[in-house]
């Protein structure tokens, strides 16, 4: 009996410390550094598209929040989330996404909207891809053609998804054919105008540059092209000045009827480029 008393007197504590551990990771309560502000973190085509200038506005207004805005590649995005410097993030590369919630560094995790990926380039298309679904047909023959590229070069969720394009097809431009910029989508699609050269873009910000690059749509509609965004708390276990609350209230909003119907009103030139993704 005595032994028996032991064990469960070490089976409750056990139960208790879990139970301890568990409370002290969950969302805490601890107020944030400012509540009426809340920091994003998000990808230069959700800034250089125009489309957080039509949502926000109508978020602030319902909420009382100020949103300050920090449009970087998702990488960068992700990392300032990570060190606790935003409060949510909205970033579109799943994989980095997973393993930034897996880690403990993102909560509550949310699917909001997709659009697709575009091969653009000059006009008179030197390389010949025009018309080509398949993208890594498309590369591959940019590379054979010695055509040049600009890539992001700045683990983006672009730059990610370009990165995984050119490990299927095996190899990628050589020498100074590629150029690895290190910069935002915009600056890559003026530069590729200046240089007549081949770019992975999404669409958004190619539709929002289009006039001053003259850049045209070459390759587009393959399955893998496919480019969803996500929205994640940061944990505030890891961080407790986090503005967990406000980070959830954006979350709730853009996964809203109300969120997703802007979303999908949001238009260049005519053009939805933004479509709903959030689940019920």
């Amino acid at each position: 009996m005595t032994t028996r008393n032991a064990f469960l007197r070490q089976a409750f504590l056990g139960i208790w410390l879990a139970a301890g551990t568990a409370w002290a990771q969950s969302p805490a309560a601890a107020p944030p550094t400012n509540p009426g502000i809340l920091r994003l973190s998000t990808t230069t085509s959700t800034e250089n598209s125009g489309l957080l200038k039509a949502l926000l506005p109508a978020f602030e207004q319902a909420t009382g929040l100020r949103v300050q805005v920090i449009s970087v590649g998702t990488g960068k995005a992700l990392e300032l989330a990570k060190n606790g410097d935003v409060d949510v993030t909205l970033v579109h590369a799943r994989a980095s996404e997973d393993k930034f919630v897996l880690d403990g560094f993102g909560v509550n995790r949310r699917d909001v909207m997709y659009n697709d990926f575009i091969i653009v380039g000059p006009e008179h298309d030197p390389a010949g891809i025009r018309g080509k679904q398949d993208v890594l047909a498309a590369l591959r023959t940019i590379t054979e053609r010695g055509a040049r590229f600009v890539s992001r070069g700045d683990n983006s969720g672009t730059d990610q998804m370009e990165q995984s394009y050119w490990q299927q097809v095996g190899s990628k431009p050589a020498g100074k054919a590629y150029i690895s910029a290190g910069l935002g989508m915009g600056e890559v699609l003026n530069m590729a105008a200046e240089l007549q050269a081949y770019t992975l873009t999404d669409r958004a910000t190619y539709a929002a540059y289009r006039a001053r690059t003259g850049l045209a749509v070459l390759v587009q509609g393959d399955a893998r092209l496919f480019n969803p965004y996500g929205i994640i708390a940061v944990n505030p276990a890891r961080h407790a000045g986090v503005n967990y609350t406000g980070a959830m209230k954006l979350i709730e909003w853009m996964t809203s009827p109300e969120g997703q119907k802007r979303i999908a009103a949001f238009q260049i030139g005519g053009q939805q480029l933004f479509f709903q993704h959030a689940k019920p």
